[in-house]
Formats: structure tokens, sequence, C-alpha cells
């Protein structure tokens, strides 16, 4: 064991060395407070690198990672690090975007841009705002995530849906592999010179998607799984849904979590932000109606529609903004956020007048309003973003606030709700809250968690564990909705995709990355416990840092 720690030693050490003949040492970390502080993201999860670079260009991501395949040692990237599910960790290398990842470029009408991984997501919209346009996905952290973390993870947010996220707004990208080996999907030349010289890849690639399409109920079983939203493994609807090898690649890379290689830059389809847009906050009397209410307004011209039962209501009925009838509400009540947009104002009035009649046969607690004004109806979806830190502020100290994040069939969307209720009263978590895009049947739950006491980890255990049997027997849901796989639901996406297709999925990553260095244990792992390990503590430090979500 020791002969085997000094081996290991010696090739960070021998990484270090190669790595300071292009990267400054002060883009360099390795000491031990510095390594700590970086080796931190958004999840509840801990892993403390053992060096950290800071890259600033294509080429040092290249021979960086050229050289730990060879070396066999691992590395994994991070953008802004505001994943939840355990992707953005590591205890090997940890790979940072320095300041110089965040250009962009516009082409001439506006449909489409192209992205660096450093540059945030809020900001590529303000790019895009004189031409009327944006990107497609809307995570509630769009502030604070970047790019490459967004697609990474294919996450979404409130109003993109299935339609507008990542995977299908994607139009190129520039992908460099584990072994170095560069790809710029929007250069023919590049395409044709990448087959020709790879044509191991090409063909597994095909292989795989001629298993699939040749097997129609896997066929038909993939399909259905991408009519809500899911991000659990890897995304093998590129399969189905393309036909050239390259498009299936680039599109696997989306929500791969930086598993199968390196996103340089992306090109997304940018699509249109309406001008005008009508908010109302509809109160009904129990989230049994409100999530029947929610398959009707799939019907309707509705952008977007939260879901937001009484618990997380009472979480922020005292913030700025906030309608002071919350306050009162029974303690069964349960709010739909609506969101309808349109360039033409009487087309708006029209839409509002839709969804009123639409809801006329159910019961809600006031008369239901609309209103057309930017600034009150921004303060209703800052409250409606800002549920998750809200919540964490009110836990105990020394206890960490989870955010899962499921979905349902809409169909099932009441019936489910309801049984995830239950199972919060069986494990104990009373004080758990529940919100989330109803449009898509994507829940979020949040509660809190006490991990340094063992019987509180294994209820934690038990109650994941009857979580993925409610989603994936029950109702044939995700049990990642938009925010990633990571080591959180690794262990269980054998569970919702069957061997079969887990099989498939172990194809993939062996593929693109045979000597397992790209973030290892992330998205497929083996360990099905490793969800319950190298979990982050949190120790009190002072009154005002207690009541961050960390």
């Amino acid at each position: 064991m020791l002969i085997e720690k000094e081996k290991q030693k010696d090739l960070y050490n021998e990484l270090k060395n190669f790595a300071g003949n292009f990267i400054p040492k002060e883009r360099i970390i390795t000491d031990e407070l510095r390594t700590l502080a970086y080796g931190t993201d958004a999840s509840f999860y801990r892993l403390i690198p053992k060096i950290i670079f800071k890259v600033e260009s294509e080429n040092e991501v290249q021979k960086l990672i050229s050289k730990c395949n060879k070396l066999k040692i691992p590395l994994t990237f991070r953008a802004a690090g505001t994943s939840l599910s355990g992707q953005a960790i590591s205890d090997s290398v940890l790979v940072l975007f320095g300041k110089n990842w965040k250009n962009f470029s516009i082409n001439f009408d506006a449909s489409e841009i192209s992205l660096q991984p450093g540059v945030i997501g809020e900001h590529a919209n303000i790019y895009l705002k004189p031409f009327g346009r944006k990107i497609g996905p809307d995570p509630a952290s769009i502030k604070s995530a970047m790019i490459g973390g967004i697609a990474a993870n294919n996450a979404s947010g409130m109003c993109c849906g299935i339609d507008q996220n990542s995977y299908k707004t994607l139009a190129s990208m520039k992908i460099i592999f584990a072994d170095g080996n560069i790809l710029d999907t929007a250069n023919p030349a590049e395409i044709k010179k990448f087959k020709d010289e790879n044509p191991s890849l090409i063909n597994s690639i095909l292989e795989i998607k001629n298993e699939i399409i040749s097997h129609d109920e896997l066929k038909e079983f993939i399909i259905k799984k991408y009519k809500i939203k899911n991000t659990t493994g890897y995304g093998i609807n590129s399969f189905i849904d393309f036909e050239d090898p390259v498009d299936i690649i680039q599109h696997l890379m989306i929500g791969s979590e930086g598993t199968l290689g390196f996103i340089s830059e992306i090109t997304y389809k940018t699509v249109k932000e309406e001008n005008f847009k009508a908010s109302s906050l509809i109160i009904f009397r129990n989230i049994n109606d409100a999530c029947r209410a929610v398959p009707v307004l799939k019907n309707c011209k509705v952008d977007a529609v939260e879901l937001i039962d009484r618990a997380s209501l009472k979480s922020v009925e005292n913030k700025p903004g906030v309608p002071e009838y919350l306050k009162i509400l029974d303690a069964d009540a349960t709010a739909l956020l609506i969101e309808t947009r349109s360039n033409n104002f009487e087309n708006l009035n029209g839409q509002i007048y839709g969804i009123k009649n639409s809801l006329k046969d159910f019961s809600t607690v006031f008369p239901i309003t609309f209103s057309t004004d930017p600034k009150e109806n921004q303060k209703l979806w800052d409250v409606r973003k800002g549920l998750f830190p809200s919540v964490g502020a009110m836990r105990k100290t020394g206890t960490t606030v989870i955010i899962e994040d499921v979905a349902f069939p809409v169909e099932n969307l009441a019936e489910a709700v309801l049984d995830l209720k239950k199972l919060f009263s069986l494990h104990g978590y009373s004080d758990a809250i529940i919100f989330g895009h109803a449009l898509d049947g994507n829940i979020h739950f949040v509660f809190k968690q006490n991990f340094n006491i063992e019987k509180e980890i294994l209820r934690y255990k038990f109650f994941m564990d009857d979580v993925a049997d409610l989603v994936v027997k029950k109702y044939s849901g995700s049990l990642k909705a938009e925010h990633g796989t990571g080591r959180n639901i690794a262990p269980f996406v054998e569970l919702e995709w069957g061997s079969e297709i887990y099989s498939i999925m172990k194809k993939i990553k062996n593929i693109f990355d045979p000597e397992n260095i790209l973030n290892p244990g992330v998205i497929l792992n083996e360990d099905s416990k490793i969800h319950l390990k190298n979990l982050k503590p949190l120790p009190q430090a002072h009154e005002i840092i207690d009541k961050c979500i960390e």
C-alpha cells in the first residue's frame, strides 16, 4: 500500500511538473487550504483534489487531458460549481476555468450564438436581448451558472421544458476528447478528418445505434422516457433522433457531466424572447386540485407553470413583494405561478382569457387575476427562484438542505405528488417542501438532513430507496429531470433504465474514455452506496454564515 501511494505521488508530481511548462505556477494549486476551498461545489458531497489547475485556453486543456490520459490520472472539469448532485468534485485533478473563457459571437440574424464554457447563462441572454432572442435553457441558477455546466448537465428550468433545452437547441460544438483529439462539429473538413482518423469510435457509435433501432421494444421505451424531462444517465435518445454519428456524438455530450469529453465551445440555436408577458399566482384549496389543473393548462398557451405547496409559500411569505394574503392561507393551500407570453398585446389578452376559461371548473381561494406589470411579476418569479435558499436559511445549524429533482408523467402528477407526501410522513421529513416545473411533471422537493449521525444517514438511504421505487416502478418517471445524475443518482441509473440499456451506457463510457479518467464515478458507478459517502460536513461557523445554504 505504501509503495502504491508513493507511485501515485510520483505520477501527480510528473503531471504537475509537465503542466508547469505551460501553466504559470499561480494557476497550479496544491496547498491544503485552497484545495479544500476550491474543491467545494454546491452539492452536499465533498472530495478534496490533489491538484487544481486554472486553465485559460483550449491548448492548455488539450495538453492537460492528453497527459492525464497517458498517466491514467482522473480529472474533473468545473464551470461555476452550481451543480447539486455531486458531479463537479474530485479527489484527483480538478480543472477550473480562468478568466479567458468568456468569448461569444452572434451570427448575422441572431439565430445562433457561439459561447465559450465560462460565459454566465444570464450574460448570454443580455448579449441576445437587443435582437429579441435568448438561449433556450433557463435554470433558476442562470445568474451564476456557466454555459459549460448548463450544457454538461442539460440544465433546463422553468420555461424551456423539453423543447428548448441544450439538447434540442444545440447547433454545434467543439469537443476535446480523452486522448486529446479535437472535433469542431461546425467544420465539415474537420468532421471528415475526424471520421477518417477515428473509425473505431465511429463504428462503435453506429453499432449501438443499430442495436437500439433494431429492437422495437427498446426503442419505444427510450422514446417514452424522453417525453418528460430526463437527465438520468446518458442521452441515449441521440441514437434514435440522429443518423450521422457526429450528430449522435455531440448530442451525447449534452448531459454527460464531463465524463465523455470537454466542451470548449457550444453554439446554440436561439429562441424568440416575446415582448409581452402576464403572470398570475393562482391559489388552489389543496395540492390535489393544483396538480389536476396542470394537464388542463397544457392545452393553453402557457410558458411556465410552477407548483408551490403551502410549506414553500410559508418559507417566503415575509419576503419583499410577496402578497400579504399568503400569511393567512389554510394549511393545504397550494399555488400555481403561471406565465403566458406573446409578441402581441391583443393575443396576450386572448391567452389570459383562455387560461381563465380552462380553469372555470376549479375552485380557487381567490378570483384568478393576471398582471402585466414587469416589476410586480419579476418579484413573484424572484421569490420562486429563491425558494431553495429560503429553506436553507431556516434549517437547524449542522444540517444540510437537500433538493431532489424528479419527473412524473403529467397525467399522474396529482396522484404521484400525494404519494410523495406520504413518503415524507413515513420517513419523518415533516418539514419537506414541494415546488417545481409542473407543466413538465418536474417536481423538486427540499428537506433538511443531518449527515453527522449514522442513523440519520440510514434514514436518508431508506427514504431515497422508497423514492426511487415510487418514481420508477410505480410511475415510470425520471429520478433526475434537470439537475444531472451525478454521484447522487448514479446507484439508481440501472434501476431506472434496466440492465440492457445500462449495459449500453457502459459501452458509451468505454468508447469515449477507455482509461476512465474523465470524472469517474459520476453517472455510472457500481458502488450502490456512493450516494451515502463523502458527505460534506457542516460544522457551526457563525450565525450569519450558518443561514447560507451551506
